[in-house]
């Protein structure tokens, strides 16, 4: 591929990649927005499901990924799409590899059980001490990603894990001041430990999607991130779906609905919302680790957390005491301390690309 030059002499990066870069930038910020809305919905309504008497972990579980099936659409449009533009049918062709799929089963299944960690954890805290615990998959991402996708820890990177960690431990420490009415201290304690092991978990699966994707050796496009996320999905929901099989799920919901603090026909809407906000919130975590990398992934979600708090406190029975503020504003300096030298790391490999640019190539 040629290059151009300009007026000084100085290479510039081709239109063809120019444009390439711009689309996958628009894709980030989709990403980002289906992200962020789907999280902070989600997580209040599934909230809402527990105050009012909903008990069923595991239908909360399958919530995350149940609305999987939607995204045929997209995936079909496209498919007819490709078609159209190509008269030889056998280049026609699904991008998901044998190596993928297998990938997709296996983090299928854990992101069942990281949801159901997640869910014990909403069903007994309330969403300001889960949202900040939750915030602490950033540390276990650059963990995880530092070990299976090789990213470099920098002074930025380690601070940013320490202070998240720091919070969690206060929080962990003043837990007993923030206890819900009716809710005992053994269920929330459980609530807080597996609210953090899911974290962790979450982490895992964070690192875990991208270095699939690295070892897999395609090329990142809409319909590889439609397909991963289906099959993830898929797999998660029927796993998801064996254990509310085995635990009877399926016939307490009827009775649950009736029981329902306000009403059965809120109830039934609850779930259903809580499906398309939860399946937002996977498609644009995912999107934006093939799109990007895990760790913008954890950024982002870790930039929520404070939003989180705010609607928290609007819409639901929730006070934000000095712990939660010494906590959230540890995670804000976390945050801040991991972008910053994200930030600085850029621009260092910006002004190192640019050198190597203007250099002659070496015959």
């Amino acid at each position: 591929m040629d290059m151009e030059i300009d007026q000084e002499g100085n290479y510039n990066k081709p239109k063809k990649l120019k444009n390439f870069m711009s689309i996958k930038t628009l894709l980030i910020l989709i990403y980002c927005i289906f992200l962020s809305v789907g999280q902070i919905s989600g997580v209040l309504l599934v909230r809402i499901y527990y105050l009012h008497g909903g008990k069923r972990k595991w239908l909360q579980s399958l919530l995350l990924t149940v609305g999987f099936p939607i995204l045929i659409i997209p995936i079909s449009i496209s498919y007819v799409k490709k078609k159209k533009k190509n008269t030889n049918n056998n280049n026609i062709r699904f991008f998901v590899t044998p190596k993928l799929a297998i990938s997709s089963a296996i983090l299928g299944i854990l992101l069942g059980i990281c949801s159901y960690l997640y869910t014990i954890g909403a069903s007994y805290l309330p969403v300001s001490i889960s949202s900040l615990l939750s915030s602490t998959s950033l540390a276990f991402t650059a963990i995880f990603a530092y070990f299976m996708v090789k990213h470099k820890f920098t002074d930025y990177s380690v601070n940013a894990v320490v202070l998240m960690m720091l919070g969690s431990i206060i929080l962990g420490l003043h837990m007993n001041g923030d206890r819900p009415i009716g809710e005992s201290n053994q269920r929330y304690t459980l609530g807080f430990v597996m609210t953090l092991v899911g974290a962790a978990l979450h982490g895992f699966l964070n690192a875990g999607v991208e270095y699939s994707h690295l070892k897999a050796g395609v090329v990142v496009t809409f319909d590889l991130v439609m397909q991963i996320q289906f099959l993830i999905s898929m797999f998660s929901s029927l796993f998801c779906i064996v254990a509310m099989i085995i635990n009877k799920d399926f016939q307490a919901i009827t009775r649950e609905a009736e029981e329902f603090g306000l009403g059965q026909r809120k109830y039934y809407m609850i779930l259903a919302l809580s499906a398309i906000s939860l399946q937002s919130m996977m498609v644009g975590n995912l999107g934006m680790i093939f799109c990007s990398s895990a760790l913008l992934s954890g950024i982002v979600n870790a930039l929520l957390v404070p939003i989180q708090q705010i609607f928290a406190v609007m819409f639901l029975p929730e006070r934000f005491n000095s712990d939660k503020w010494m906590a959230l504003t540890m995670c804000l300096w976390g945050f801040a301390s991991y972008f910053y030298g994200e930030y600085k790391e850029s621009i260092t490999n910006e002004v190192t690309k640019k050198k190597n640019a203007t250099m002659p190539d070496q015959v």
